[in-house]
């Protein structure tokens, strides 16, 4: 059999004669280059076109652009940058587990003058944790100047902001980046489904703020306002498997260790008593 014959070839010519792939990312630069934009080390994205185009000829257009042209931030498990790497490489459990990569995420909670908290549930195309149920906000901040600002947390500020606009629809000028309140990080990781997963230093950030929305359906299936016993009705389905309800493992990590505390001292207007940014938690 010819090799251009065989089915990981045909399948590797469909895909980048697709319209389906960004012009602004040809199909070799995406999977097969490795660049140097830093001193700071950029990981190799070598995959050979029977194990990647293979696997993800059926991701969603745009979540596998996301993939490949969103750079994480590699960070060590004392939150000092020690390099970049795609998207995808970044979520792959195999990864994660030969190389330990670890990169920086937020998760934004964000509540509205009654002090509900909004939640969201992630869309069906979502490549980790597709369909769970999590808090307002949860991604990345990117290898990019405005969100590798250390001092106060300024750059993963920016990208929450970046980020509620892309998957709520909320505009920047709702959610200012000085009314973001940090308050604490956690360190963890969670397989999704076997081939993908998380591995993040995150970022908890509160805001209070009455906002207008339009999420995205490309990221976002649902989204609702919660009060704490409402919250508590979701985790006792969760646990009981109610409904076919599930809560993304960073939501239940941060609901278990904090989250009811912090919502406490948030109505009684004493948040900034209970944050702590020079702790790393380590949680399973």
């Amino acid at each position: 059999m010819s090799v251009s014959s065989t089915p990981a070839f045909q399948i590797w010519r469909r895909l980048i004669a697709s319209p389906i792939s960004s012009p602004s990312l040809p199909f070799n630069s995406s999977l097969i280059r490795t660049k140097k934009t830093s001193p700071l080390r950029c990981r190799s994205r070598c995959y050979s076109v029977s194990t990647t185009t293979m696997a993800d000829a059926n991701m969603d257009a745009v979540q596998r652009r996301l993939m490949f042209e969103d750079e994480c931030i590699l960070v060590d498990e004392n939150d000092q940058v020690v390099g970049h790497d795609t998207k995808y490489n970044c979520h792959l459990m195999e990864k994660i587990e030969s190389e330990n990569l670890l990169h920086r995420a937020f998760s934004v909670f964000l509540f509205n003058s009654k002090y509900e908290l909004l939640l969201q549930q992630r869309s069906a195309t979502k490549v980790t944790f597709p369909l769970v149920w999590t808090n307002t906000c949860c991604s990345h901040p990117l290898y990019r100047e405005s969100e590798l600002i250390e001092e106060n947390a300024l750059g993963v500020r920016n990208a929450a902001q970046r980020k509620l606009l892309d998957e709520l629809g909320i505009e920047a000028e709702d959610v200012p980046v000085d009314q973001f309140t940090p308050l604490g990080r956690i360190l963890y990781k969670a397989p999704s489904d076997g081939k993908w997963g998380e591995h993040e230093l995150d970022y908890l950030l509160f805001m209070v703020r009455d906002v207008n929305m339009k999420p995205n359906p490309d990221e976002v299936a649902e989204v609702k306002y919660v009060n704490p016993e409402e919250l508590k009705e979701l985790l006792r389905k969760a646990d009981a498997g109610e409904e076919g309800l599930k809560l993304s493992p960073w939501f239940r990590l941060i609901v278990d260790n904090f989250l009811f505390k912090w919502w406490d001292h948030l109505e009684k207007g004493s948040l900034k008593d209970v944050a702590d940014m020079k702790t790393i938690h380590k949680l399973t």
